[in-house]
C-alpha cells in the first residue's frame, strides 16, 4: 500500500476526510467555546460587582 491509495481510501476518501474534519472541528469547538463563554460570564460579573459597588457609593454619601 502506498500513501495515494492511503489517501483515496478505496474511493471512499471524500467522506472518510470529510467525516474526520467535521469530527475535529466539533472537537475544537467544544474545547474553545467554554473557555470565550467562561471570559464572558467571569467580565459581566465584574461589571456587576463593579455596578454595585457604585450604588453601594451613591447610597452612602
Amino acid at each position: 500500500m502506498n500513501w495515494s491509495e492511503f489517501f483515496h481510501m478505496g474511493g471512499y476518501a471524500f467522506f472518510v476526510w470529510t467525516s474526520y474534519a467535521i469530527t475535529f472541528a466539533v472537537m475544537l469547538a467544544n474545547i474553545i467555546l467554554p473557555i470565550v463563554q467562561r471570559k464572558k460570564v467571569i467580565a459581566r460579573i465584574k461589571r456587576s460587582i463593579k455596578r454595585e459597588q457604585i450604588e453601594q457609593n451613591r447610597e452612602s454619601t
